[in-house]
């Protein structure tokens, strides 16, 4: 650590502690109390396949990013409000696809125009059940 440092940098540590301070939800629990199940931050991409009458909604699939987990759900980050009530969702683990059934418990704003989608995984999918999973790629 330096003893001495200029304005410029101390202001660019202050500010991301601010930021971290005020978005990090291990802090945040400690304002709000404890959530009922705690949740792993982690980022990765996955396909999002609206489900209707138990059918693939192909057209309406695109890729999101995960924000947390938990034991049974996810949340993933989105561009816009999404008004999803099940889907199918794409993970790719050890260069594998790994299809889920979900159901969509929450739709938060985050500010900025981003949107939080809480999904509660139900079951795995086996890729017969859904033809239409074979061709998918996402990366």
């Amino acid at each position: 650590m330096q003893l001495f440092s200029s304005k410029k940098e101390s202001g660019v540590r202050t500010f991301l502690l601010k930021v971290v301070n005020n978005n990090c939800p291990e802090l945040l629990a400690e304002v709000d109390g404890p959530r009922l199940e705690s949740r792993v931050n982690l980022v990765v991409v996955v396909a999002v396949i609206p489900l209707k009458d138990e059918k693939l909604q192909m057209d309406g699939a695109f890729t999101a990013v995960t924000k947390d987990f938990n034991t049974n759900g996810l949340s993933v980050v989105l561009d816009r409000p999404c008004g999803l009530d099940k889907v199918i969702l794409g993970f790719r683990v050890d260069g594998e696809l790994t299809f889920a059934k979900a159901e969509a418990k929450h739709l938060s704003p985050m500010g900025g125009g981003f949107f939080q989608l809480g999904f509660q995984l139900t079951n795995i999918v086996p890729t017969g059940d859904f033809p239409e999973l074979h061709g998918l790629n996402f990366y």
